[in-house]
């Protein structure tokens, strides 16, 4: 895909690859007739589900089950003005299985938070869209990180 005006966006292989690389994600839900935004850590799972590894009594595992959801995950370099993100929209379940949970807990995905009992939500990839930037690093007192130099 070619880049316009710094921007270019992701195919889905591309979209996918990144997603890996970071270990944080956004889950927009609606809570009581809002919108709600929570950081998230989270892993990719063998057909590309978003996995997530939260506490069975939160409020977003029940609002989430069953429901259309996103999920974002980015990464940004505030000094070269690069990044990416990235944009998961699926059906979201609690999983029951218990030999899925199973597998799940030996992939190692952990909660960030103490719970006394874990639920793991998968988010099903209906669509999945990502962009890449690419700016132009200006000098000063900026903040930031690994550049994206050698990124095609």
């Amino acid at each position: 895909m070619q880049w316009e005006d710094g921007l270019r966006q992701l195919d889905q292989q591309e979209c996918l690859r990144f997603l890996t690389l970071v270990p944080i994600g956004r889950i927009v839900y609606t809570h009581e007739a809002l919108p709600a935004v929570l950081p998230v850590n989270f892993s990719l799972d063998q057909d590309h589900a978003v996995v997530l590894r939260t506490s069975a009594m939160s409020r977003m595992a029940h609002a989430v089950d069953g429901a259309v959801v996103a999920f974002e995950a980015d990464w940004f370099d505030e000094a070269a003005q690069s990044g990416w993100s990235v944009i998961v929209i699926g059906r979201a379940t609690l999983v029951a299985d218990r030999r899925e949970q199973e597998r799940l807990r030996a992939v190692g995905l952990r909660s960030w938070v103490a719970v006394a009992e874990d639920a793991f939500i998968r988010i099903a990839p209906e669509l999945v869209t990502g962009r890449l930037l690419k700016g132009h690093p200006h000098s000063g007192n900026e903040r930031g990180t690994a550049s994206l130099a050698d990124v095609p």
